[in-house]
């Protein structure tokens, strides 16, 4: 089976295809650091939306998402978002952890593993 790397970088690709799975690198609201958890969440759904769609998939076809907030009192304001975005019936299988992340002006990051599309 054929390996498909997309957005490469120095230390991680943003997407990877394999084996009829797409894998999503952690996503931060890198066009929204230091706003807040709603409007961080609501740019990191768009760039998963638009990383999916790029390789062929989308947002029903998530199958498990893991979500980093900073502080848990984010918590809400995270799920108002999520909640709103994900298609109804479409619900992933999810975790949602306190941990610090790789920046102190991001509050969520959000990984995806999602079946590639037909």
């Amino acid at each position: 089976m054929q390996i498909e790397r997309y957005e490469i970088g120095k230390r991680m690709s943003q997407t990877v295809i394999y084996g009829g799975f797409v894998f999503l690198a952690g996503q931060v609201a890198i066009d929204a650091p230091g706003s807040s958890v709603r409007e961080q969440t609501t740019n990191i759904l768009a760039r998963i939306t638009r990383l999916l769609e790029s390789a062929g998939s989308d947002p029903t076809r998530i199958l498990s998402a893991t979500i980093w907030l900073a502080h848990m009192s984010g918590f809400e304001e995270m799920n108002a978002v999520w909640d709103a975005w994900v298609p109804s019936g479409h619900a992933p299988a999810r975790a949602t952890v306190e941990a610090r992340l790789a920046a102190p002006e991001f509050a969520v990051e959000i990984g995806i593993i999602a079946a590639a599309g037909n």
